[in-house]
């Protein structure tokens, strides 16, 4: 599993697209600090950047690594390897490589800029969503043999992460307008790793003010140490449960 692991990091790393994300990961993030008067500014501009782009080159990036790697899987599941221990390699490979990308890019200037608990909770939560979202396009992939409609379904699973969600909260609250949804949205907000992962952060910028009662509901919670806990729990949990299903898919699949 290591050599796998290995071989995978380095064929990911070698590669211009990797190379040319965490480059442009580094110019926005050094632009933004340099622009910025003020270093909450530029974080907040920065956490925009995270909670959009990453996740969709997490996505889109490990979708087409594994399809264009269809023979390479193949060849390794003809030799005597379990198929857990396969599909697991891919998956801490494609983790670690897009998660150094991320901490080159974002993590420097952060360290750089803002280096305090706020610039670190940032970082923690960028490298979450990278794995999330490898996981996520994992399972995508293992779903469906077409690559093109494998793609296509990695995109509209970000669509529905970073646009859609929202929207169908607010639809949400405005049919239940009448009704005090703020705790119930606790709950629900876990639905959205990409939610809650803004949530944590914009709460360690005391922007909660400006989300008004809703925004104090959060803060009694997720500014809490057992609310922190259970936050990062429940983007663990976004990382195993997607990996556990398309491991036992791929276990299954016939190739």
């Amino acid at each position: 599993m290591k050599k796998i692991v290995k071989y995978i990091m380095t064929d990911i790393l070698r590669s211009r697209i990797m190379i040319i994300y965490t480059i442009v990961l580094l110019a926005t993030s050094l632009s933004l600090f340099s622009l910025e008067d003020n270093a909450n500014k530029g974080l907040l501009s920065l956490l925009n950047i995270i909670l959009i782009i990453v996740p969709l080159f997490s996505l889109l990036f490990s979708t087409i690594y594994i399809y264009n790697s269809t023979e390479f899987i193949e060849l390794l599941v003809s030799q005597p390897l379990q198929r857990k221990s396969i599909w697991l390699s891919f998956s801490v490979g494609l983790a670690i490589s897009l998660s150094m990308a991320f901490v080159i890019g974002i993590g420097v200037p952060v360290l750089l800029f803002q280096f305090n608990a706020i610039g670190f909770l940032l970082l923690i939560v960028g490298i979450l969503l990278t794995v999330i979202f490898v996981a996520i396009a994992l399972w995508a992939a293992v779903q469906i043999r077409d690559k093109a409609k494998g793609i296509g379904l990695a995109i509209l699973l970000w669509m529905y992460f970073s646009l859609l969600f929202d929207g169908f909260v607010l639809f949400l609250l405005f049919q239940f307008a009448d009704y005090p949804l703020e705790k119930p949205m606790i709950l629900v907000s876990a639905l959205n790793p990409i939610d809650l992962g803004r949530i944590l952060i914009l709460l360690q910028l005391d922007i909660s003010a400006m989300m008004g009662y809703t925004g104090a509901i959060f803060k009694d919670f997720f500014g809490t140490i057992a609310g922190v806990t259970i936050a990062f729990i429940t983007l663990t949990l976004w990382i195993i449960i997607p990996l556990y299903f398309s491991t036992h898919k791929f276990n299954r699949k016939d190739l």
